[in-house]
């Protein structure tokens, strides 16, 4: 069948677009992201397919849900669907390496190849690929941007601490 829908949402990183194939979620962009599809591959606007992934996603940005359990399908190589099932498993408010993501399934030489995987991650907020940073600590590459990536840590790690005051990425 695969018939595709989408919807846009508004969140305090911006527009995310959400898509779903035969009612599954299988994306969900940020604008200028990078590897983001054309939007000829979103199909149809839709919005009554996504209204518990909606739902959680603003629970998320509330401060209210450090878990998503929406159902989700994975499109992509047997690889990258292990590094985003390996993404969805980081604690909320914690980060990890690229190095410990390899570790994890079973590859420890594969750290740039899961770096790509990361950067590819159709999924993002919900399949966290914002908590994976450098070996050093630093920030790297992030497929929405540097200072959404910061923002994401940012308002966990406030999350957690119960500094959470409903946070706002800068509009530049």
């Amino acid at each position: 069948m695969n018939q595709r829908a989408h919807t846009t949402i508004d969140s305090p990183v911006g527009p995310l677009t959400l898509v779903a194939t035969d009612g599954i979620l299988c994306g969900l962009y940020m604008v200028e992201q990078r590897h983001r599809p054309g939007g000829e591959a979103f199909g149809q606007p839709d919005v009554t397919v996504f209204a518990e992934a909606i739902e959680q996603v603003h629970e998320y940005f509330a401060g209210r849900r450090t878990r998503f359990d929406v159902p989700m399908a994975f499109v992509g190589t047997q690889f990258q669907q292990r590094v985003w099932r390996a993404l969805g498993e980081i604690p909320y408010g914690r980060k990890t390496s690229y190095g410990e993501i390899a570790e994890k399934i079973g590859s420890p030489a594969a750290s740039r190849a899961v770096g790509a995987a990361n950067g590819r991650n159709p999924i993002g907020v919900i399949i966290p690929c914002h908590r994976v940073v450098g070996s050093s600590g630093h920030l790297t590459g992030y497929g929405g941007g540097l200072e959404r990536k910061q923002f994401l840590l940012d308002f966990e790690r406030d999350v957690v601490s119960g500094r959470h005051l409903g946070h706002r990425l800068p509009v530049s």
